[in-house]
């Protein structure tokens, strides 16, 4: 995929003399010493970052971090001090007021954490409303405002007001008129924080179904790391103005930048974020046709592993051979006379607490791709360990810094 948004070396500074407060930020000087020189604050430092097409990228931070004045950087609500914004290599940092406005209306869409819902209309007329400042038709735009809210599951609310619906569901008319306008980039900030833990839930699941539908790329705004697991490709964790970590959600919980992000990391349930192909190994196996009791065992022994899976000639699974199913055999016995041929099987992107069950018998899962190749397997000890606590994550909670456990 190509990229879609490209930021390089994105400063904001706020206060009288932002030029000196760049210039310190590029030394290294702290955040707060800067201001003690310049009366300057640095909101956003040095930031660059690519977001792919279609990609759900998620800058997570805590209140002060600066990540919602970065994305209002990336539509110029807010206009950067340095940098550069590039939207399919075009740059939008020196895009004239007309340029922009075109590209707010025509390619950008953004969803606030307060609904900022017109109360005097309809759910409809709101989730129209930007559709209407393009020039839309009345009957244009009503088709695609329903079409929008039939996504969110509000269609049959469409001749309500605002007053009417829980703030769940006037949530999820800030999302439709987002979506309304069919944005190549949709701009989230905080969008689920003023929602009710299980309504919250209900429209993260949401969403995912409806970035499918709409081809949508999305820039995520939370503070929520639970949150940003859940739904991001990509995370960026942000500090002080600066990105202190960028990867997928398995590279941030397995292999933190610094104690910071392990900070954040220690109560995750690392089950509902590792998936099969980030703990699969390469399988020791065995050839169905050639490979006997005896040659099992040593094999079996070289490899001190109890459970093998036996393959055949193109190197898939027909079964698999315990080393408490060769007992009292002979040496010559062919392993396909004994081997069981049902077996425990996952794809790659499987969640580790969706194996639990599978793991339960103490086979090794075979991890297989989508037209049946092998992979590799996934030990059940290993499931077993990234479903449990470790003494890690009791250490790094003393470190947490205030407020990273929301």
């Amino acid at each position: 995929m190509t990229d879609k948004l490209v930021v390089k070396n994105l400063f904001k500074v706020f206060g009288p003399d932002p030029d000196q407060a760049v210039e310190l930020a590029k030394q290294g000087v702290a955040k707060d010493e800067i201001y003690r020189q310049t009366e300057s604050v640095v909101a956003v430092n040095d930031v660059s970052l690519s977001v792919k097409e279609r990609e759900l990228f998620v800058v997570m931070g805590l209140s002060g971090s600066g990540k919602s004045t970065l994305i209002r950087c990336f539509n110029r609500l807010i206009d950067p001090t340095s940098g550069e914004i590039l939207i399919d290599g075009e740059s939008l940092t020196n895009a004239g007021e007309e340029e922009l406005r075109q590209l707010r209306k025509n390619k950008m869409s953004m969803v606030f954490q307060h609904f900022a819902l017109f109360p005097h209309k309809t759910v409809c007329e709101n989730a129209e409303y930007g559709l209407k400042v393009r020039g839309i038709s009345r009957r244009e735009r009503r088709e695609k405002a329903m079409a929008a809210l039939e996504a969110v599951g509000l269609d049959a609310w469409a001749d309500a007001y605002p007053d009417n619906l829980s703030g769940g569901m006037q949530q999820r008319v800030g999302l439709a008129r987002g979506l309304a306008v069919d944005p190549e980039v949709l701009l989230m900030d905080e969008p689920f924080s003023a929602l009710d833990p299980l309504i919250r839930r209900e429209m993260q699941d949401e969403l995912a179904g409806i970035q499918e539908k709409y081809k949508t790329t999305i820039i995520f705004i939370t503070h929520d790391l639970h949150e940003a697991l859940k739904l991001g490709d990509h995370i960026a964790i942000m500090k002080d103005g600066r990105f202190v970590q960028v990867g997928p959600p398995e590279e941030i919980v397995t292999a933190p930048a610094d104690d910071y992000v392990s900070a954040f990391t220690h109560d995750v349930d690392r089950g509902r974020v590792l998936r099969a192909e980030s703990v699969m190994e390469a399988p020791v196996t065995l050839q169905a046709g050639k490979d006997t009791a005896s040659s099992a065992l040593a094999r079996m022994d070289e490899a001190g592993q109890d459970c093998l899976y036996v393959v055949d000639e193109k190197g898939q699974p027909a079964g698999y051979i315990r080393r408490a199913m060769l007992a009292d055999l002979s040496g010559d016995t062919k392993i396909t006379d004994v081997m069981e041929s049902s077996y425990p099987r996952t794809d790659p992107d499987r969640l580790l607490f969706e194996l639990y069950e599978q793991c339960a018998e103490g086979v090794p899962v075979a991890v297989q791709s989508e037209d049946g190749k092998f992979l590799g397997v996934v030990q059940p000890s290993q499931v077993f360990t990234e479903l449990v606590s470790d003494e890690t994550a009791t250490e790094s909670q003393d470190k947490a810094p205030a407020g990273a456990a929301q």
